[in-house]
């Protein structure tokens, strides 16, 4: 199991390819704040909902200054295919080996129906402006959570 990330720890670096294979890094987003949500699988439910908030709440939470990332296993493709059927405007970024999911502690052991399982662990993590960890929340609700996320960070 990977190791959780804390307030304070230095945001490991990523370079994946986002949805239309273009590769996006966390260092092109030195200086704002970013909101990297890493969920199971597009194109599901609760992935859907999700990433529908966020898109949704979008312009608020840009204004405010951070930028939204999304991160799931899935190849570029069905990002894209996910992306155009549900219209989502966040950057989804494909990680289908896992290293960046990992390296944020959000892939491991978890308990989904009573059952313990190896998999995504629906998660968020905020860093701030110099790549730090600024709050990292895991086995995150895939409803409501923007809405809180909002609510914490007084936007």
């Amino acid at each position: 199991m990977s190791e959780r990330l804390t307030s304070g720890d230095t945001a490991p670096a990523f370079t994946l390819p986002d949805a239309d294979g273009k590769q996006v890094s966390l260092a092109d987003h030195m200086g704002r704040k970013v909101i990297i949500y890493f969920y199971p699988a597009a194109l599901t439910p609760g992935c859907t909902k999700q990433a529908c908030d966020f898109t949704d709440n979008l312009a608020l939470l840009a204004d405010a200054g951070y930028d939204v990332i999304g991160i799931s296993p899935d190849k570029p493709e069905k990002l894209a295919t996910f992306r155009d059927t549900e219209k989502l405007k966040v950057t989804l970024l494909a990680d289908p080996d896992k290293q960046v999911l990992e390296a944020y502690g959000a892939f491991g052991e978890k308990t989904m129906y009573g059952k313990k399982m190896t998999g995504v662990i629906r998660s968020t993590v905020i860093v701030d402006e110099q790549g730090k960890v600024e709050r990292a929340l895991y086995n995150v609700k895939a409803t409501g959570h923007v809405a809180k996320i909002i609510k914490d960070l007084g936007v």
